[in-house]
């Protein structure tokens, strides 16, 4: 086996300023590209974005070597966002697995040089299916452009691989070309948490913007709950020694009347001295805003964020007799890591 040569460096190298000043070149030099790249673009990226949109097949994507893996990953972040998405091989491709692809699908090939035999073999197997071909590369006079339908173009000055031959900034610059079709569809196809939680169900993330509103929600005692028949004086205890900001007001039959939150006392006590001998049912909201407990924690959130009327902190949660069974409050949504 052969090893890998070594040399000495001298010690001044192996300083952790010289090591991070090192790292810091590199981020510097990606960065730079990447944003160049993403000037670069034109009506090509317009037209990608637009096929893909329309797409009624899979979306393919194919590279060698490190492309390969930026194919890779484009793929599962397309499938993930839901365009569905494959890797294909292109060599095992031209070796029976082309049998997968159909004329309403798509093929990205991703090549850094654009003159890969096998994808651009490829390439012209899959304008024979009658597929739109979309290229990323970064030659838009390479073989691989030439056969494809749309370019993506990712030119970069150089590597930041100081012998300027290992596929770095490259690389990154492709697979920023594939997150910027994956960031447009998302926007395109308005594709929300909920709909990535469903994708991603065993994951962290996933599990946590599965979360059920009856999961988070204060219940039995945690929940402040007055009769109608109390003055606002009477219902303050309540409001106060529950710590959620509010309190939910019912009928002699548990059903829901109203919610009084701090902000509603606070306008009540400005507007009149005997506020807090009044009723409390002149102090609440007899409108509030009510959520199943089987809705999404995350749909709930965006609820409390984007009512009509104003963006709320609490929601109580009703069941079907109109009875309130929990109050959700931002706070425990925050705790459970949706926002």
């Amino acid at each position: 086996m052969m090893e890998t040569p070594r040399r000495n460096p001298d010690p001044e190298e192996l300083r952790d300023d010289a090591l991070i000043s090192l790292g810091r070149e590199a981020f510097i030099q990606e960065a730079g590209a990447i944003e160049a790249v993403g000037l670069g673009l034109d009506s090509d990226f317009a037209r990608a974005v637009r096929r893909l949109f329309t797409c009624t097949g899979r979306v393919l994507v194919t590279g060698l070597g490190k492309s390969g893996f930026v194919a890779r990953k484009l793929a599962a972040s397309l499938t993930s966002t839901g365009t569905p998405s494959h890797f294909i091989h292109p060599v095992e491709a031209t070796h029976g697995d082309l049998g997968i692809v159909r004329g309403s699908d798509i093929l990205i090939a991703i090549s850094r040089s654009g003159s890969n035999t096998e994808v651009v073999t490829l390439l012209a197997r899959c304008e024979q299916f009658g597929m739109t071909t979309i290229a990323i590369t970064g030659s838009r006079d390479s073989e691989v452009a030439s056969v494809s339908d749309i370019v993506l173009h990712t030119p970069i000055e150089r590597e930041a691989c100081p012998l300027n031959l290992t596929p770095t900034t490259s690389a990154v610059a492709a697979m920023a070309m594939g997150d910027a079709l994956v960031v447009a569809l998302i926007k395109l196809r308005g594709f929300r948490a909920e709909d990535f939680a469903m994708f991603h169900p065993s994951g962290v993330l996933g599990r946590s913007l599965l979360m059920k509103v009856s999961e988070l929600m204060h219940t039995g005692d945690e929940l402040p709950v007055v009769s109608h028949r109390l003055t606002l004086r009477e219902s303050l205890p309540e409001i106060v020694g529950k710590r959620l900001g509010g309190t939910c007001v019912v009928d002699d039959d548990g059903e829901l009347m109203g919610l009084c939150v701090d902000g509603d006392v606070k306008r009540v006590l400005l507007e009149r001295e005997d506020a807090l001998d009044q009723p409390i049912t002149h102090a609440m909201n007899d409108r509030p805003s009510t959520i199943s407990p089987d809705m999404l924690a995350i749909s709930a959130l965006r609820m409390m964020e984007e009512r009509k009327r104003g963006p709320v902190t609490l929601l109580l949660a009703t069941d079907e007799k109109n009875r309130p069974v929990g109050l959700l409050h931002i706070h425990d949504v925050l705790r459970a890591g949706l926002l």
